[in-house]
C-alpha cells in the first residue's frame, strides 16, 4: 500500500510540475531509488493517460563509472541519452541519496568531462525539444543525515516544504518579479558581504513548482560585467562530493578575482573549469517559508525564505546575460537575524532587511507570524 503522502506528492509532480497529458512518454530517472514513490508516480502517470519509463541508478555506481570516463565514452553516453530524450515529452529526475560523499574521490577532470560533454548537452536537448521536467530530492537516511535530522523528522519537513500551495505562492511572487523587471542597480550588504551589480533588462523568472520541487524562488542574472565587491556564503555547499564552507568571492567588473574557502585550492579548481565559471550566471531570492535552514541540498537551500543566492557559471537561457560555462553552482547566503542579517537595496531603496521584505506589496512573501 502506497503512503498517502507519497500519493499527494506524486500528484504535485505529475499534475502540476510536468502536467502529464494523454499519450505523453515520461522518463523517471531515479538515483538511490525509493520504490514507494516510484510506484506512486507510475500510477499517477497511468491515470493521466501517460506512459512511464523508469531508469534506476545509484551515486555509488556513478562514482565508479565516472572514474573510467574518457571523452569518447562520455560523448557516446550523450548520444545514447539524446536518442532516449528524443522520444520523451516529460522527465522526472529523482534522487534519494544514501551517501552524498560517494563522489568525493572522483578526479575533477572526470567530472569536468561529464559536465561539458553530457550534462550540458542534455540541458540543451531538453530545452530544444520543450521537454517538461522537474528535479526532486526525496527524503531518506542520507538526506536526513546531511540535514542533521532524524529520518522521520526530515520526512515531515520534506512533505510540508514540497506540498505548499504553489498557486498562492505564485501570485505573491508576481509582485517581486514585476519589481525586479523595473530595477537597474542591486546592492547587497551583510557580514562579509558588500556587493553591487545591475540587473537592467535581464528577464526575471519565478519558480512555482514547475521545474524543481520543493520550489519557491524568483531569479534573474546580473549584467555579466557589472558585478563588483565581495560576497560571503554562510550556507555550506556540497560540490563534486566535497563539503565547502565559508566561501568568499571577490569580483571586479564581473569576474571572480579572488576565491577562498575551507579548501581554497579545490574551490579554485572548480572556478577554473572554463572562462565562464568565474562569472555569475544567476541571482535569486528564496521565498519558501517552510524552509528555514540549510539541508546541504541545493534544491532545498536555494529556496530558504530570507535567503539570496548566486550561481557561478552558466546563465539560464530564460535569463541570459551572455555567460556560458559547463558549471552552474548555486551558493547561498541566508540573511535572517540568526544568520547575521543583511540588507538588499534596489535602486537606492531598501527592499529586504534581515530576511524580511519591507515594501507592503511584497510582505506576502514573508513567513506568516
Amino acid at each position: 500500500m502506497i503512503d498517502s503522502r507519497a500519493k499527494e506528492f506524486a500528484r504535485v509532480l505529475v499534475d502540476h510540475s510536468i502536467s502529464v497529458q494523454k499519450g505523453d512518454n515520461v522518463l523517471i530517472s531515479m538515483r538511490d531509488h525509493d520504490t514507494e514513490l516510484c510506484c506512486a508516480l507510475i500510477k499517477a502517470i497511468y491515470e493521466r493517460g501517460g506512459k512511464p519509463f523508469v531508469e534506476l541508478t545509484s551515486t555509488r555506481l556513478n562514482s565508479v563509472l565516472y572514474k573510467g570516463f574518457s571523452e569518447e565514452m562520455v560523448k557516446a553516453m550523450a548520444e545514447f541519452d539524446a536518442r532516449r530524450f528524443a522520444e520523451m515529452q516529460c522527465y522526472i529526475s529523482f534522487a534519494k541519496p544514501l551517501n552524498s560523499f560517494d563522489m568525493i574521490d572522483v578526479p575533477q577532470e572526470k567530472v569536468r568531462l561529464y559536465r561539458t560533454h553530457h550534462a550540458k548537452v542534455m540541458d540543451e536537448i531538453m530545452h530544444k525539444n520543450n521537454i517538461r521536467w522537474v528535479m526532486v530530492e526525496y527524503p531518506g537516511p542520507g538526506a536526513a543525515q546531511k540535514a542533521e535530522m532524524s529520518t522521520e523528522a526530515f520526512e515531515d519537513f520534506f512533505f510540508s516544504a514540497c506540498c505548499v500551495d504553489y498557486s498562492t505562492l505564485s501570485r505573491s511572487m508576481d509582485v517581486l518579479k514585476a519589481l525586479m523587471e523595473k530595477t537597474d542597480r542591486v546592492h547587497i550588504k551583510g557580514p562579509g558581504t558588500d556587493i553591487s551589480f545591475s540587473i537592467k533588462d535581464i528577464p526575471v523568472m519565478k519558480c512555482d513548482g514547475i521545474y524543481n520541487v520543493p520550489d519557491g524562488e524568483v531569479f534573474t542574472a546580473p549584467v555579466r560585467d557589472s558585478v563588483n565587491g565581495t560576497v560571503t556564503f554562510n550556507a555550506d555547499s556540497i560540490k563534486s562530493g566535497y563539503r565547502f564552507s565559508n566561501i568568499t568571492l571577490t569580483f571586479e567588473n564581473g569576474k571572480c578575482v579572488k576565491a577562498t574557502a575551507n579548501n581554497t585550492e579545490r574551490l579554485n579548481e572548480i572556478l577554473d573549469t572554463d572562462e565562464g565559471a568565474r562569472y555569475i550566471g544567476e541571482f535569486a531570492f528564496g521565498v519558501n517559508s517552510a524552509i528555514k535552514r540549510p539541508m546541504l541540498s541545493t534544491l532545498f537551500d536555494e529556496k530558504i525564505n530570507g535567503s539570496f543566492h548566486f550561481a557561478m557559471g552558466d546563465a539560464y537561457e530564460y535569463t541570459p546575460n551572455g555567460n556560458k560555462s559547463a558549471i552552474h553552482w548555486d551558493l547561498i547566503n541566508i540573511q535572517t537575524p540568526e544568520w547575521g542579517g543583511g540588507e538588499i537595496w534596489f535602486d537606492g531603496v531598501l527592499i529586504r532587511k534581515d530576511g524580511l521584505f519591507i515594501p507592503e506589496e511584497l510582505q506576502g512573501l514573508n513567513p506568516a507570524e
